[in-house]
């Protein structure tokens, strides 16, 4: 008999294929697929990409400028090899202008390598030759992240860029004196202000680093682990494979970068489970886009937005991670309420024991896989967020040795090492893409200005702001990656906040939550229409519902921005644990209020009083709190009677 313990594959009697899924949904994942030399030498670029950001982790970087092009470098040879011109493209072999693509990203980058210097000397005075290779690099980066990503993105960069153009002949406060094209290059493509600016550096040091450590972490099996430890935990209970998608997606998507991603791996087993047990299709697609999208929010890696804000804000990396842990655990528990209300309305019951995995059995195999998780955290407060993320990598390798059926291979490590560096493409084009933006805005100030329409649009007040910012970042936030969209978000909305006095840790998390949200928010609700591609479902109305189970995240950013005692800044141990357990009861309310449902169905004034009720309980407020308590107490008072009613009926029939 097997040592092997059971995995929740085994209940499974459905296949889906996620490569072709993430094809379908996610533009980063829709790649050529090569055979033969071709083959070997995209996988023989992708290893030296990374073999040279572990180099430079472990031993030092280079100059900024030459690490950001040497990163560029890789990203657009990799990037014009793997993904084609267009969807309908051929997928087999690489059309000659690819290589000529291919080639002129070489050039623009090495021209930075190797004359770096002399762009040094030069101080702001390009050369005509200088000129041509910038234009050159701008438009390789717009098309090597249109491939990537989808044309979102770099559609927003030509709309800056054109800025820079017909600023001077705009009216009123969008107008500028306008600026040469020596300026604009010069500002571009020869400083750290534009393509090679913050958003790159991060991507080439901490990001590619992170990501390249999941890529090591998903070849110890500790995914797998993390869904069969989810189904083992909650599976058996009410509605079980929803609460277990949860916990699973909310594991995997704080370590992934993509909501998609996450959504369409951790999908492929959980949802056909949840509709086994009787969710219905649009639900259940739902449950996992609303965990999974929730991952970007959660720390330790939160879609690698963390590192990129640490660098935006010059807070340590720590400080953010201890101040994003209980705003998105309030998410979480959120997307559980609702799930678990929704499977009393249903009736629905977990799975049977004897189809889920042993929880001893399962742990005891598997637990030495955590460690790489528990070093990470550790590496962070001890060290730089590079030099964490390199020991990790060590841990994780050094970890799969110890027991043997988790003992990779040389040819598993080499496949890390390549699967890490394509990944790390379309985020590290979204992070030069974005650098152009960036560098835009800087030139211009137009950061400055976007923030004074808003506050004026909302005549000064805080709410109404951070309404017009939340809508802001929602469209803004709209098929974008994480990284790309929390650095547009970054440099044109949370300015408007900081303004009006919201602290710049809460301003810049009140923006990344809704930028993410946007992946559940109709009508582009990427996340949502994956779960919905994988359950069988209508897009839309799973993007509702998806919406509805993550709206919990509508309420905690504007109650932190207001109040910042959910960031557990500059509060007492006391403070922390009532407003930590006051905003728990207050989500709870606010789950019941918004399924119609707590411990049997709610009528209208219920559904009012606990939706008013979460309202005042989730305000990081003594009397405010007292108030929402009392106002809980009645509706929970009525349900409790009638319920008894009704189990007594039931009881007698």
């Amino acid at each position: 008999m097997s040592n092997k313990p059971k995995s929740i594959q085994d209940s499974l009697d459905v296949n889906i294929d996620v490569d072709e899924k993430l094809a379908e949904f996610d533009t980063s994942s829709n790649i050529r697929k090569f055979k033969g030399s071709l083959a070997a030498a995209v996988t023989l670029i992708a290893i030296s990409m990374s073999i040279f950001h572990l180099y430079t982790a472990g031993f030092g970087t280079m100059l900024a400028m030459k690490q950001r092009a040497f990163h560029l470098l890789f990203v657009f040879v990799l990037g014009f090899l793997m993904y084609p011109i267009t969807k309908k493209s051929n997928k087999n072999k690489v059309p000659i202008y690819d290589w000529i693509f291919t080639g002129a990203g070489i050039i623009v980058t090495s021209y930075i390598l190797f004359f770096f210097e002399d762009l040094v000397r030069r101080g702001g005075m390009p050369t005509n030759l200088d000129i041509f290779m910038g234009i050159l690099a701008i438009g390789l980066v717009l098309e090597v992240t249109r491939r990537s990503i989808g044309p979102e993105l770099p559609i927003i960069a030509v709309i800056f860029i054109a800025y820079v153009f017909v600023g001077p002949y705009l009216p009123g406060a969008l107008g500028h004196r306008g600026y040469s094209l020596s300026r604009i290059v010069n500002q571009l493509y020869m400083t750290t202000e534009g393509i090679f600016g913050t958003p790159l550096g991060v991507s080439s040091t901490f990001v590619f680093m992170f990501i390249l450590f999941g890529a090591f972490l998903e070849i110890t099996g500790v995914g797998q682990f993390f869904i069969d430890i989810a189904f083992s935990t909650a599976g058996h209970l009410k509605g079980g494979p929803a609460k277990a998608a949860v916990l699973a997606s909310g594991f995997m998507g704080s370590i992934s970068g993509s909501s998609i991603a996450n959504t369409v791996t951790t999908g492929a087993f959980t949802i056909p489970l949840m509709k086994k047990v009787g969710y219905k299709a649009n639900f259940a697609g739902a449950v996992e886009a609303a965990a999974s999208t929730g991952g970007q929010i959660l720390p330790p890696v939160m879609g690698a937005a963390a590192f990129i804000m640490s660098e935006f804000t010059n807070i340590p990396y720590i400080t953010i991670v201890i101040s994003a842990i209980v705003p998105a655990l309030l998410y979480y528990l959120g997307v559980t309420i609702m799930v678990h209300l929704q499977a009393s309305k249903q009736g629905l019951e977990g799975m049977p024991k004897e189809d889920l995995p042993n929880f001893k059995k399962t742990f005891s195999m598997g637990f030495h896989l955590l460690l790489p998780l528990v070093g990470v955290l550790v590496f962070l407060i001890i060290y730089s967020p590079l030099k964490a993320a390199f020991l990790s990598i060590i841990v994780a390798l050094g970890v799969s040795l110890l027991r043997s059926h988790t003992r990779i291979k040389p040819q598993a490590v080499l496949s890390a090492l390549e699967d890490g560096a394509k990944k790390a493409v379309s985020v590290a084009a979204a992070c030069a893409c974005a650098g152009i933006i960036v560098g835009i805005v800087t030139l211009t100030g137009l950061g400055l200005t976007f923030a004074n329409l808003i506050v004026s649009l909302a005549g000064g007040k805080l709410i109404p702001t951070l309404f017009l910012t939340m809508i802001a970042s929602i469209i803004l936030g709209m098929g974008l990656p994480t990284t790309a969209k929390y650095i547009v978000l970054a440099t044109m909305a949370a300015p408007a906040l900081t303004e009006l006095g919201v602290p710049l840790i809460a301003a810049h998390l009140f923006i990344l939550y809704f930028g993410v949200i946007a992946d559940v928010t109709p009508p582009v609700a990427l996340a949502a229409y994956a779960g919905a591609g994988i359950a069988g479902g209508d897009s839309f109305k799973t993007g509702l519902n998806a919406l509805k189970l993550g709206s919990a995240g509508f309420l905690i950013p504007f109650i932190f921005a207001m109040s910042p005692t959910l960031l557990l800044i500059d509060v007492t141990i006391g403070q922390a644990i009532v407003s930590i357990l006051t905003a728990c009861l207050g989500i709870v309310a606010f789950a019941s209020g918004v399924q119609g449902y707590f411990l049997t169905f709610t009528k209208i004034y219920e559904r009012i009083l606990f939706i008013v009720a979460a309202l005042l309980l989730i305000h990081p407020n003594v009397m405010v709190d007292g108030i929402g308590f009392a106002l809980l107490a009645i509706p929970v008072l009525l349900q409790f009677n009638r319920y008894k009613k009704e189990k007594n009926v039931m009881v007698n029939a």
